[in-house]
């Protein structure tokens, strides 16, 4: 996992061929005014782009999540969001088997940290890492970048 600010994107472009083009999207975007919903970037790139009220921590733990086959760049537009995060190699109860179509693996687990994001932060998420978003208080303006691997 990864938590920084968009001024020091560049610094992760080597991480995978897509980042540059991902932080690029993000750049040359008007954030605050784009409409929630799904669309291509790229190929490989696929933007999703939501604004709604935040959640308890109960609520997104029941959804405690990780992907196989794409990392997850998460980046706060607007508000305060809390984030929970484990280690995959940690988790050992799965919550059903993991979803093809929605490259998506649940977990009955706790997270062993939290930590917030706020406007123009992110983190990504690696298919190590398990994760809870949209905890908070308040609308939480938010861009997911699915990165396929």
């Amino acid at each position: 996992m990864i938590v920084d600010t968009i001024a020091n994107a560049s610094k992760y472009f080597s991480l995978h061929p897509l980042f540059a083009n991902a932080f690029e999207y993000i750049n040359q975007t008007d954030l605050a005014n784009a409409p929630d919903g799904k669309s291509d970037i790229s190929d490989g790139l696929k933007a999703i782009f939501s604004n709604k009220p935040g959640v308890a921590a109960e609520a997104s733990v029941a959804k405690f999540e990780c992907h196989n086959n794409n990392i997850d760049i998460q980046l706060c537009i607007n508000g305060v969001e809390t984030i929970g995060w484990k280690p995959r190699e940690k988790c050992k109860n799965e919550n059903a088997g993991y979803n093809p179509e929605k490259d998506v693996q649940l977990y009955h687990e706790q997270p062993d940290m939290y930590f917030q994001l706020t406007n123009g932060q992110f983190a990504i998420f690696f298919p190590e890492d398990v994760h809870a978003p949209m905890i908070g208080e308040g609308e939480i303006k938010k861009l997911v970048i699915k990165v396929k691997i």
